[in-house]
């Protein structure tokens, strides 16, 4: 069994935000693979169904960032899923819009999702890493992930959360390279700024 996990704030006025693009993904995917409706338990949104052979949770916590890692760890325990098996979505800056990395475990980047489940699960669990670049200015960064993404973002998000739902499979198989290649390779015309070559990816 595999707990997937999606990072935002919850509430209306943060659906759009560069910081929620962890529930998108999460969204995306409940969608592709028509997942049911997702219910209120443990803190958040859950819902669970099947990726091909996998047993699958999908959870979006329903506490605000910096203490996502309490509703995790409720959702982790009593489906008796280990860190191992946890895989996190989130935003980060450190890449350009678009671009996604997978790593699992090391540090969290300033992410204050990251850092909160780290002190209820431990660091033993996977990250997909999805790029939002960073403001002109770094005293700007708060302003930045907490505003919505703009009109030339949306090819790109149109393009990406579809690739991440529709590749997830080889990810729950352990095939890191694939995942990130083909969801390269089916973003690639929309990704700005974009370089040649393949993903690299981190594990």
């Amino acid at each position: 069994m595999a707990l997937l996990v999606g990072l935002g704030n919850p509430g209306q006025e943060y659906i759009w935000n560069r910081h929620n693009v962890g529930f998108m993904a999460v969204d995306g995917i409940a969608q592709k693979h028509r997942f049911p409706r997702y219910r209120e338990q443990f803190g958040g949104l859950v819902c669970q169904g099947r990726i091909e052979l996998e047993n699958v949770i999908l959870f979006k916590p329903s506490s605000f960032m910096n203490e996502s890692g309490r509703p995790v760890g409720l959702v982790a325990r009593f489906f008796k899923v280990s860190s191992s098996d946890v895989l996190v979505m989130h935003d980060d800056l450190d890449l350009d819009p678009g671009r996604i990395r997978v790593k699992t475990g090391g540090g969290t980047g300033g992410h204050n999702g990251l850092k909160s489940i780290d002190s209820h699960i431990g660091k033993d669990y996977a990250r997909l890493r999805i790029g939002i670049g960073r403001p002109d200015e770094d005293n700007d960064v708060s302003n930045y992930v907490l505003g919505n993404f703009r009109r030339h973002d949306q090819e790109w998000l149109d393009s990406l959360v579809p690739a991440i739902a529709q590749m997830i499979p080889h990810l729950l198989r352990g095939d890191t390279a694939s995942f990130c290649n083909k969801v390269f390779s089916s973003t690639q015309s929309a990704l700005p700024n974009r370089l040649l070559g393949s993903v690299a990816n981190e594990t």
